[in-house]
């Protein structure tokens, strides 16, 4: 008998089985398997080896015809003995001429997963002693992540390669840009089942350039692995199709960190470098429980500038910086304040996401801002940012934004407080070293807009902004210049008399409708001057037309009736008188002295000041009942001061 089956299986033709093994292996991937060539196998050895020739595998039924792989000749050998205890060592692997065509479209489906589902668990690989791939081409087109690589793999180990190690070289193109790999390892010739196995990674697309440097903990398990990782590129964002995982826009990146793989989860630990001229540190890692990929994050800068901040929302000059990668956001239009970028819906809709970040200082340039926190979390296509949180030195600037990003136009919901915000710390001192200005500002704004970006949400915004200073004190030269007291004001200026007058309130409220803020109410009541504001301000093109009417509260001399004016734009603001206003009084002027005498000229500058004080109580009240964040006083806190 057992001569018998040592004859049979010296003499029988393997080929006469590649049908059935076809069908089988078809049933079992759920898409055509097909040997084309000769099937060649020799057990009656120490290394059983099995030879394929012509091997063809189809694609998904969800993709339509053609083939995944393709692979002129597949030769593999095991040993005999540890398959007698559940283990499988591969001798060698030669894959002679392999093609491979891979896709994932844009849910995300992936043609070479074979089966009904993705494996759960982190592919493990036997040992392999020698592993040879001749003249591979690869060809990858990502939809899901916006990627295309196109290039040739080959991998040799051994004295006949000139090498001592595992080595494999692949280039392409990733992001429009050339790509090139290269990735070495240890001799495999001695390799062992429970050994570490190490290995160095190089990767360059464009200016982006990894390198990493680990080991696998066992050899072949790709489910297991640590090391160290440096990286450094003009935009983390362009590291998308490389990791899946959707970093936001940033400057120029030079960052290293610890990475450790387990199964499918990675951590990065110990992250230390730059972004842009800001210092990053901290730790973040990636996990799929399930269907969803999940990111967490843990992130601190010692010193924070703010253009780099801005970058990543796509406003200011470093995103113009940006521009250097294909990846970077649209900079924000000349002459804006609210950034264009676009919010990349799809991509956020893919995985959830926790991030934590803290700028213990922060460098402006012009705003005194001390410090910026800021707690994310991106929940099956919602983003929440609460607590957003800017600290003045004197007050701060915190909220939530939240922004639905499951519909086909996201939709932003914005709910922001200035709290105990000191007015004088955002204006310049006078030559005393005094401020204009004395006060404490308390604002909230709540917004609801629609669309992909914040330029585009605030141009659709509907809601209500309310802003009080409830008392304070502000230089009687710029208070009297609020009613265009010519002659009393320009004197103080002028002669700078650094008296001061009683700020006893200044409320402003906003109705915000398809864009356009309208001034609801806008009172400025100093001890000299009450002044009611009126106009608007349009988010959508940021355009300025808002006025200060002026009345004096005592009898004045040379007292044009012209409303201050605030034109311009949100980023670029253009104060002035509006001298229209003026040409009939001037008219007038001209027709008395004319008329009378020229001393009469002066009547028409002449105002009586019948105005009264305003109802400081009821307007702050009215304030906090529209959401600013004041206390309401009987009486006014400000102490009455020599005018």
């Amino acid at each position: 008998m057992v001569l018998a089956i040592v004859v049979f299986l010296m003499v029988f033709d393997w080929d006469w089985i590649r049908g059935p093994i076809s069908r089988y292996a078809s049933a079992r991937t759920g898409r055509y398997v097909r040997i084309d060539g000769h099937l060649r196998v020799r057990l009656l050895t120490w290394t059983p080896t099995v030879q394929v020739g012509g091997l063809k595998i189809g694609n998904p039924r969800w993709q339509g015809a053609g083939d995944t792989a393709q692979v002129q000749r597949l030769t593999v050998s095991a040993k005999l003995f540890p398959l007698f205890i559940g283990h499988l060592d591969l001798p060698l692997v030669d894959i002679d001429q392999p093609r491979f065509d891979l896709l994932r479209d844009a849910d995300g489906r992936e043609n070479w997963v074979m089966g009904a589902a993705k494996a759960k668990t982190a592919t493990e690989l036997p040992p392999i002693q020698k592993f040879i791939i001749r003249n591979g081409q690869l060809s990858m087109r990502d939809i899901h992540r916006k990627m295309t690589l196109t290039g040739t793999v080959s991998a040799a180990e051994g004295a006949q390669a000139g090498r001592q190690g595992f080595a494999l070289d692949g280039k392409g193109t990733m992001n429009a840009e050339p790509f090139l790999l290269h990735a070495t390892g240890g001799p495999l010739i001695h390799v062992e089942r429970n050994k570490p196995y190490a290995f160095k990674l190089d990767v360059r697309a464009g200016a982006t350039h990894l390198v990493a440097e680990g080991q696998l903990l066992k050899p072949f398990n790709l489910g297991q692995i640590d090391g160290s990782l440096t990286a450094s590129g003009p935009n983390l964002k362009t590291l998308y199709p490389l990791t899946g995982v959707l970093f936001p826009a940033t400057p120029k990146y030079d960052l290293s960190t610890r990475f450790k793989r387990d199964g499918n989860r990675f951590d990065l630990t110990e992250i230390r470098g730059r972004v842009g001229d800001s210092d990053l540190e901290g730790r973040l890692s990636v996990d799929k429980p399930g269907d969803r990929r999940r990111v967490e994050a843990d992130l601190t800068s010692r010193k924070l500038v703010f253009t780099d901040l801005l970058a990543v929302i796509g406003g200011g000059p470093k995103a113009a910086a940006a521009k250097d990668s294909p990846a970077a956001p649209a900079p924000t239009r000349a002459g804006m304040l609210m950034p264009d970028a676009t919010l990349q819906t799809t991509a956020l809709r893919t995985f959830d996401a926790s991030l934590k970040y803290r700028a213990l200082a922060v460098e402006t340039g012009k705003w005194p801002l001390r410090r910026f926190s800021l707690d994310l979390v991106l929940d099956n296509g919602v983003l929440v940012m609460n607590p957003l949180d800017f600290e003045f030195p004197q007050g701060k600037l915190a909220g939530r934004v939240k922004i639905d990003a499951t519909k086909a136009t996201p939709v932003t919901d914005l709910d922001m407080r200035l709290t105990n915000v000191a007015v004088q710390q955002f204006l310049k001192p006078t030559a005393k070293g005094d401020s204009p200005i004395e006060g404490v500002l308390q604002a909230r704004a709540q917004l609801h807009g629609v669309g992909d970006s914040m330029h585009k949400a605030a141009a659709t915004a509907n809601g209500k902004v309310v802003m009080a200073i409830p008392h304070g004190k502000i230089r009687q030269a710029f208070a009297e210049l609020l009613g265009i007291n010519v002659a009393n004001g320009l004197y103080l200026l002028l002669s700078n008399d650094p008296r001061e007058t009683d700020l006893r309130c200044a409320v402003a409220s906003f109705d915000v409708k398809g864009g356009v803020a309208r001034v609801d109410t806008a009172v400025f009541d100093t001890g000299v001057v009450r002044a009611q504001g009126a106009g608007s301000v349009n988010l959508g093109d940021e355009s300025l037309d808002l006025r200060l009417n002026g009345q004096p509260k005592k009898p004045r001399l040379l007292r044009l009736w012209a409303p201050i004016t605030l034109k311009g734009s949100l980023l670029h603001p253009r104060p002035g008188v509006d001298a229209g206003k003026a040409v009939g009084q001037i008219g007038i002027a001209a027709t008395v002295g004319a008329v009378l005498a020229p001393l009469a000229a002066i009547l028409p500058f002449v105002d009586g000041g019948l105005a009264k004080d305003a109802d400081c109580v009821s307007l702050v009240g009215e304030a906090q009942a529209q959401g600013a964040p004041v206390k309401v006083s009987a009486a006014t806190p400000a102490k009455p001061v020599k005018r």
